[in-house]
């Protein structure tokens, strides 16, 4: 397992145990259909609050709760790349040598 395999494991598992600590104190000082009504907007709030930590690492300037983080919109999507010229294309056939064949790249 490498490094980075190895930190994410280790984050997760933190992350965990955060999220179980935190069930424990909440459903010791509170009783049940109350501690459920403070529990889901606490666990919430951490998962909003981690999945904007993530979105600024790689680059994005607001994260959202409900988009994809993934998305290419800053590139313009897909491009092709011709496989008898090597030209970089967004059409059926490319516009250099005619070609059909492609293959896809970002």
């Amino acid at each position: 397992m490498d490094a980075s395999a190895k930190r994410f494991l280790y984050q997760q598992i933190l992350w965990l145990g955060i999220y179980f600590a935190i069930s424990i104190v909440i459903t010791m000082f509170i009783d049940f259909p109350y501690s459920l009504m403070v529990l889901l907007p606490v666990i919430f709030g951490i998962a909003y609050y981690r999945r904007y930590r993530f979105m600024k690492q790689i680059g994005r300037q607001q994260g959202s709760l409900f988009r994809n983080p993934f998305d290419q919109k800053n590139e313009g999507g897909v491009h092709y790349y011709c496989i008898n010229c090597g030209t970089k294309h967004n059409k059926v056939s490319c516009p250099n040598c005619g070609s059909k064949m492609k293959k896809a790249g970002f």
